[in-house]
C-alpha cells in the first residue's frame, strides 16, 4: 500500500469513527435524558467543529504518519495517547468555560465518558484497517520490492526469514554482495546501486553484514541513494542482547532503521508550518524595504536585482535559489568560487545588505515552495559539491534534510571562504542534524536575530 493511499483510509476511518463517538456521545448526553441539566445544542456545527478539532490532533501526534507494517497493538496504543491527550486538553476548556460561565461541573465528567467512546471507535476503525493490511500482505499483496546487501550466511537467513513471514511486508528480488565480484545471479556490484535500485524498483535495502565485515557499513550507506529507499540493518545477537543496539522487531526479526527521522512528525509539521508564517510575516514586514534596495541594486550597477543559482537541496534534489544581488555582473565568468570578506566583486549596496543579512530575503520564496526551510545546513552549489563528496567523507549526510537560509553553523563560524572553512562549519551542520529539533531551531533563530541587528554579518 503507497503511503498515499494509507493516509487517505486513515483519514476516511478516523472521518466515519470520530464522526460516530460524538453522535453517540450526543445521544447519550442530549437525546437520552440520561444526564440533568444540560442544555439542548445543535448536532452538525459541533460535529464539524469536533472533528476538525480531532483532525489536527491526530496531524500533529503523526495519527498519519507512513508506518508500513504496524503492529495491531502498537496502533492502539498511539490511539489511546493522542486520544487522552485531545481529552485532557477538552477537559480544561471545559473547565475555564464552566468557571467563567458559572455553570455546573458535571459536564467536566462527561469528558470521560467521551474519551471511553473515542478509543473504542477510532482504536476499532484502526484495528480493523491494520488487520486488512495484514490480511493482504499474507496474500502477497502490497509487498514492497527489496533487495538484501550481503550474500553470507546472514543475509541467506535473512531471505528466510522475509519469506516465512510475509506480513513483513518484503518482497526480496535478490542479493547485492559486499565483494566486487558478484556471483551468478546477483543484480550487480556495489558501486552501481544506485542504477539497481532504480532499474528494480526497489524501495527497501536491508544490510546483512558477516562479522567481518563490518567495516564495510560506511561504504555501503555512501552507496544507497538518499532519499528513495529505506536502510535497515539486521543487527549480531551480541549487540541486541547487551543493549548496543535498538530494533524495531516484528515476528522476531530485528532491524535497525539507519538514519531515521530525528523529528517527530508533530515537529517536522509544526516546523513547516512556522516556516511558511515567518515567511509570509517577513516578506509583508520588509517589502518597503525590499523595494527600496531593489532601486538601489537596479540604479548602482548593471545586471537584475535577482540573483539566482542552482544549489543541492535534501536527497541531492537541485533547485534554483533566490537573493538580491550583492555582485558585479559576471563575477564568476571564470568558474565558481567563493567570496571572500572584502571581495572586490560585492558591490557597495551589496555590502550593506550582506552585513545584514537582506540579500537573504528572497530565499524566503524558496521557503514557500518547500525547496528550503528557514533553519537548517546552508545549500551549496553543485560544482563544490562534487568536489567536497570527494575530499570529505559522510558528506552525503548533510543532504539527508532540507536546507535552511540560516543554520547552527552560520551562527558559529565565520563566512566561507576556503575548503578548510566549509571543513569546520560541516562538523557544526552534522551536530545539528543529529540533534534537530524545535528549541534548536529557536536557538538558532535568536541568535540569528542579534546577529542581524549588531550587523555582524558578512
Amino acid at each position: 500500500m503507497s503511503t498515499f493511499k494509507e493516509r487517505i483510509i486513515l483519514i476516511i476511518s478516523d472521518f466515519l469513527t470520530i464522526n460516530i463517538a460524538w453522535t453517540v456521545y450526543y445521544v447519550i448526553r442530549i437525546e437520552s435524558g440520561w444526564i440533568p441539566y444540560t442544555t439542548p445544542t445543535s448536532f452538525l456545527i459541533p460535529l464539524g467543529a469536533v472533528y476538525v478539532y480531532w483532525f489536527l490532533i491526530f496531524l500533529f501526534s503523526g495519527m498519519y504518519q507512513h508506518w508500513f507494517v504496524r503492529s495491531r497493538f502498537d496502533e492502539f496504543s498511539q490511539v489511546v495517547k493522542t486520544v487522552s491527550l485531545g481529552c485532557f486538553i477538552l477537559f480544561f476548556v471545559i473547565f475555564l468555560d464552566d468557571a467563567l460561565s458559572d455553570t455546573k461541573a458535571i459536564s467536566r465528567y462527561l469528558i470521560l465518558i467521551y474519551w471511553g467512546l473515542m478509543l473504542l471507535s477510532v482504536g476499532f476503525g484502526r484495528i480493523l484497517i491494520r488487520s486488512f493490511q495484514m490480511n493482504m500482505l499474507e496474500k502477497g499483496m502490497g509487498l514492497r520490492k527489496s533487495l538484501i546487501i550481503g550474500d553470507g550466511p546472514r543475509g541467506t537467513e535473512l531471505e528466510t526469514l522475509i519469506g516465512k513471514f510475509p506480513q513483513l511486508g518484503y518482497n526480496n528480488v535478490g542479493f547485492v554482495p559486499v565483494s566486487d565480484k558478484p556471483k551468478q545471479g546477483q543484480l550487480g556490484r556495489l558501486k552501481d546501486l544506485d542504477k539497481i535500485v532504480k532499474t528494480s524498483g526497489v524501495s527497501e535495502i536491508l544490510i546483512a553484514l558477516e562479522p567481518n565485515e563490518r567495516d564495510k557499513l560506511i561504504e555501503i550507506i555512501r552507496y544507497c541513494p538518499q532519499g528513495s529507499v529505506n536502510l535497515k540493518i539486521l543487527p549480531d545477537t551480541y549487540e541486541i542482547i547487551s543493549g548496543m543496539a535498538k530494533t524495531n522487531q516484528l515476528y522476531g526479526v530485528p532491524l535497525i532503521e539507519v538514519m531515521p527521522e530525528i523529528m517527530s512528525y508533530g515537529s517536522k509539521l509544526f516546523k513547516r508550518v512556522l516556516d511558511i508564517f515567518l515567511s509570509l510575516a517577513i516578506l509583508g514586514l520588509t517589502l518597503p524595504l525590499s523595494l527600496v534596495f531593489a532601486l538601489l541594486i537596479k540604479l548602482t550597477s548593471k545586471g537584475p536585482v535577482f540573483y539566482t543559482q542552482e544549489r543541492v537541496g535534501r536527497n541531492n534534489r537541485h533547485f534554483n535559489m533566490i537573493k538580491f544581488r550583492s555582485m558585479k555582473m559576471d563575477a564568476e565568468e571564470y568558474g565558481p568560487e567563493w567570496a571572500g570578506e572584502k571581495d572586490p566583486r560585492i558591490t557597495w549596496v551589496g555590502r550593506i545588505i550582506r552585513k545584514i543579512y537582506f540579500d537573504e530575503v528572497p530565499q524566503l520564496l524558496n521557503v514557500l515552495k518547500n525547496e528550503m526551510s528557514i533553519v537548517g545546513p546552508r545549500p551549496e552549489r553543485p560544482y563544490f559539491v562534487d568536489m567536497l563528496k570527494k575530499e570529505i567523507p559522510y558528506y552525503y549526510k548533510r543532504l539527508s534534510v532540507k536546507p535552511g537560509i540560516t543554520g547552527w553553523a552560520q551562527i558559529k563560524h565565520k563566512y566561507d571562504s576556503s575548503l578548510d572553512d566549509v571543513r569546520e562549519k560541516l562538523k557544526y551542520d552534522f551536530y545539528y542534524i543529529e540533534n534537530m529539533s524545535l528549541k534548536l531551531d529557536f536557538k538558532i533563530m535568536a541568535n540569528t536575530f542579534l546577529v542581524i541587528v549588531f550587523m555582524k554579518g558578512h
